[in-house]
């Protein structure tokens, strides 16, 4: 997972010269053959290779196009498109937890892999549907039909997007609340059995969290249409504080039903924070820059999703329990929520002096006009007089 969003500063360049339709194809394409030659491995080196890099890469280079394409065919509802594109996982998270089961057991592991290859080919065909709307880097930069030409330095790494405040803010406070919003996703399964037995099902709480994932995806998705502007951002501030809340009550739930009931809660949130993504991005770069945006953010995303379950994982080993290692998940998210709330306040404050430029510069043009009219006439009136004389 740390390796699908290490890879997509890297894949939005490759969106911006290529598009999206072609990264999208080949991203598949590369997922399909580290998925495939996975099935052949019998030794987790190998693995690391052929699933943890290969495949991973071939994911990212899939997924991040599917979220930039929105933005070429909708604008007024664009939340609530990525609510219903984003929605389409947690389905799979819903369904998959049994079906896996049901294939490793009949038919084991490796069969298992080369049977999910079938859902990589379906992802290689529907790339084929992206058509971009928007011009990308090679479009515009490219000379003659057919002749390739590629772009400048400038224009292939986008860094004016970090000259955006709200921006900066906002790829500052998400990766901030991510060291410890995948630690529940990572160690939930292993603190269940070790605090309930073995005997307990699982993948019911897969199934809360999927449902309401994609519930919560939908509803905020069609939320966020009608709240303007980047006060978007609102949202997820919301989801993380209820997030970090719902991390540090999963070690008071001594009972299954008790976490039913906080998985329930962190799914619904979930999927608020994960289907307005898009479009708060869109709000703070605009559409041109909206790729990278993206991009950079998922890559800064990777580091605390890389280093923040396994530091829970030491602090299980050490203690003997998980129950501090949620309470301490349960921190960044508020923490990351809190830095967020600066960002609608800032590009408010960002517009009103583009604004009030705008209106400097139509001021001053008026003025100059309104001069050259009074120069006009002060030299037209002595040529008169001289005509009359003569």
């Amino acid at each position: 997972m740390g390796m699908i969003f290490f890879c997509s500063p890297i894949v939005s360049v490759f969106t911006d010269i290529f598009g999206c339709r072609k990264v999208a194809v080949t991203g598949a394409a590369v997922g399909l053959i580290g998925l495939l030659a996975s099935s052949f491995v019998s030794t987790i080196e190998l693995l690391y290779f052929t699933y943890g890099i290969l495949f991973a890469c071939g994911c990212s280079f899939a997924y991040q196009p599917s979220l930039v394409i929105l933005g070429h065919y909708f604008k007024k509802r664009l939340g609530l498109v990525n609510g219903i594109v984003t929605a389409g996982s947690s389905l799979f998270t819903v369904s998959l937890p049994f079906l896996l089961r049901v294939l490793i057991d009949s038919v084991d592991l490796f069969n298992t892999l080369r049977v999910l290859c079938i859902l990589m080919f379906i992802l290689f065909l529907a790339g084929f549907t992206y058509k971009p709307l928007i011009p990308h880097a090679k479009d515009t930069e490219g000379g003659k039909k057919g002749k390739f030409k590629f772009p400048p330095a400038k224009k292939i790494f986008s860094f004016s997007i970090f000259k955006v405040a709200g921006y900066r803010i906002w790829a500052f406070g998400i990766p901030a609340a991510l060291f410890g919003y995948f630690v529940p996703y990572v160690h939930l399964m292993k603190h269940v059995k070790e605090r309930l037995g073995e005997n307990v099902q699982e993948e019911v709480l897969l199934l809360c969290l999927g449902v309401t994932s994609g519930i919560g995806r939908l509803i905020f998705g069609r939320v966020a249409d009608y709240i303007p502007g980047a006060k978007k951002v609102y949202l997820q501030v919301i989801s993380f504080f209820f997030i970090g809340l719902m991390s540090m009550m999963i070690p008071l739930c001594h009972v299954f039903g008790g976490l039913t009931a906080v998985c329930l809660f962190m799914g619904l949130f979930d999927g608020c924070f994960i289907c307005i993504m898009a479009p708060i991005a869109f709000e703070l770069v605009g559409a041109q820059d909206v790729s990278q945006a993206i991009g950079f953010l998922l890559g800064l995303m990777s580091i605390p999703m890389i280093v923040g379950p396994p530091i829970a994982g030491l602090l299980r080993d050490y203690l003997g329990t998980y129950d501090v290692a949620f309470y301490l998940a349960g921190v960044p998210p508020i923490i990351g929520g809190a830095i967020l709330c600066f960002i609608p306040w800032v590009h408010e404050k960002k517009k009103l002096k583009e604004k009030a430029k705008t209106v400097d510069g139509a001021t001053t043009e008026k003025m100059l006009e309104n001069d050259s009219t009074l120069v006009s006439g002060t030299t037209e009136k002595p040529s008169k007089e001289i005509d009359s004389v003569i």
